[in-house]
């Protein structure tokens, strides 16, 4: 995202630095050395260890290491409690909270949604919840809601990353507060948002802030902003992946309202989930391709008018927030089109761009998409296809062992992609793209699933990577050691500390040793 993409949302938000830096180091919560003032990652037993079998440790090993400097070390930051901690649920200690990346002081609610999400909840969760409420903001009669900019497709991730905190963690606390912000977030853009025709949400897709990621129209050619509302009836999209994202939340603000003892609530959003994904399935499904479309025009010369693009996040949003049928799911996991390194955010090349000038939205690997569609691979039972996304993540080019934000599909070279007529940067260090591979270790190899009652396990392990062992992982009051054998993604057995259970209890405490065998 650059300066021009930012420019019509809240003024980027910085990290006081003079005087604060003193007080912070002082306090122990930051260090001096550090450039950008990066809290101390977690070290010792709460830093998980991974072993692969030969001969994948180097590469997949690796990556995992490099991804847990990068959310624990690189871009977990300290914060300027007056500008962040405007809903006063942050807290110090920790005092510090998961940035957008190298090139991103702060988090963006998408990005601190995603980073929560894919990892930080369980790998660091007094940060992630951090991190969740710096980008929430007391109302006028002091309630709570995600804080309001004119991105308000991307906000609504928030619920799912809350309501997935929540089952990661168990704070009961937190969850109370979270459906608050979640509920009054979606019933706001279901008000201004929402097209009663269709049933459908409007609004661009998700991350894809700039205008390559769309064709022509909305693009408009003549008109030299890079941001996407900025061009004509780009407003009223209507888009797969922020459909399946509504759908999910929706999903999410029940559960919450159950935990809070709010039943009534908790039946009409299980509802209006249930007719947004009727709607989903009747306008944006293309039976005839086995695939979903990427969206329908909301106004203008093609207004009704679905483009049949392959939407990376929205394919893999489709799995992995239910949208999907079993049917379903077989068929788009076997029709969507990979790139040499890994599927890309919108397929095939808009007009004027080219595999020589990538769009910076569109034929491009973000690590972050790849992530998403690898954990829905393993969702959907295609071994092969997860194997295929992690090693794509894995494979890709880390200048100096970094993570980067966008990687060229054909070479897997850091390249940032064209967008208006130039060549942008791929900013290094970025949280989601460490996040992503991260997600594919967790919830797609160990195919850890959270809940409130325990933690339980539907493994996906290619033929050849086993045994691979996960150590000192802190999950709530314990630390686990897991180790899967075998291959597959059929659990033969399942055993925690020595004994047969397919669940670890979510109020053990100390270390345990879950054994998963597959077959």
């Amino acid at each position: 995202m650059s300066a021009d993409e930012r420019r019509h949302g809240p003024a980027r938000r910085h990290i006081l630095r003079a005087g604060a830096v003193t007080a912070l180091t002082a306090a122990g919560l930051a260090s001096a050395a550090v450039p950008g003032f990066a809290a101390p990652g977690r070290t010792g037993p709460g830093r998980p260890r991974i072993e692969f079998g030969r001969p994948h440790e180097a590469l997949l090993g690796s990556a995992y290491r490099a991804a847990l400097d990068n959310l624990l070390d690189i871009n977990t930051v300290s914060y300027d409690p007056a500008e962040y901690n405007q809903t006063g649920l942050m807290t110090d200690p920790p005092g510090v909270f998961i940035r957008a990346g190298g090139g991103y002081e702060q988090p963006w609610t998408r990005d601190a949604s995603v980073n929560s999400w894919n990892a930080a909840s369980l790998l660091s969760p007094d940060a992630a919840r951090n991190t969740l409420w710096s980008v929430c903001r007391r109302q006028d009669d002091g309630t709570l809601i995600v804080q309001q900019d004119n991105q308000w497709w991307d906000q609504i991730i928030w619920a799912i990353a809350a309501r997935d905190h929540h089952l990661t963690t168990g704070d009961h606390e937190f969850v109370t507060d979270a459906h608050q912000a979640a509920l009054n977030t979606l019933r706001l853009n279901r008000d201004r948002h929402f097209n009663e025709e269709y049933g459908l949400f409007e609004g661009p897709a998700f991350m894809q802030d700039g205008i390559a990621g769309y064709p022509s129209p909305p693009y408009d050619p003549a008109n030299g902003s890079s941001f996407v509302l900025d061009h004509p009836d780009a407003d009223t999209m209507m888009c797969l992946s922020t459909n399946c994202l509504y759908y999910a939340a929706y999903l999410a603000c029940a559960d919450m309202a159950e935990v809070v003892g709010d039943r009534a609530v908790a039946g009409e959003l299980r509802g209006s989930a249930a007719r947004l994904r009727t709607a989903i399935d009747s306008h944006l499904w293309r039976p005839e391709a086995d695939s979903y479309g990427y969206f329908i025009h909301g106004a203008g010369e093609r207004v009704g008018q679905l483009e049949t693009y392959q939407e990376g996040n929205g394919l893999a949003f489709a799995v992995l927030c239910g949208v999907a049928s079993p049917g379903q799911t077989r068929a788009l996991l076997r029709t969507t089109h990979r790139q040499p390194r890994g599927v890309v955010n919108v397929y095939p090349h808009f007009s004027g761009f080219d595999d020589e000038r990538p769009g910076r939205h569109n034929v491009i690997v973000w690590p972050m998409t790849v992530g998403m569609w690898g954990h829905a691979a393993a969702v959907g039972g295609r071994i092969d296809l997860f194997a295929q996304a992690v090693t794509d993540i894995a494979g890709l080019q880390r200048p100096d062992g970094r993570f980067w934000e966008i990687y060229n599909a054909d070479t897997g070279a850091v390249d940032g992609g064209w967008q208006n007529e130039r060549q942008w940067e791929s900013e290094e260090d970025q949280t989601w793209s460490a996040t992503g591979y991260l997600r594919l270790i967790h919830q797609g190899l160990f195919g850890m699933r959270f809940g409130r009652g325990g933690l339980r396990f539907a493994p996906s392990l290619p033929a050849g990577w086993g045994p691979v062992t996960l150590r000192d992982l802190s999950y709530r009051d314990m630390t686990l050691d897991i180790t899967l054998t075998g291959s597959g993604n059929r659990v033969a057995s399942a055993t925690v500390d020595g004994r047969r259970t397919d669940t670890v209890p979510a109020g053990l405490r100390g270390r345990h040793q879950v054994r998963i065998a597959l077959a």
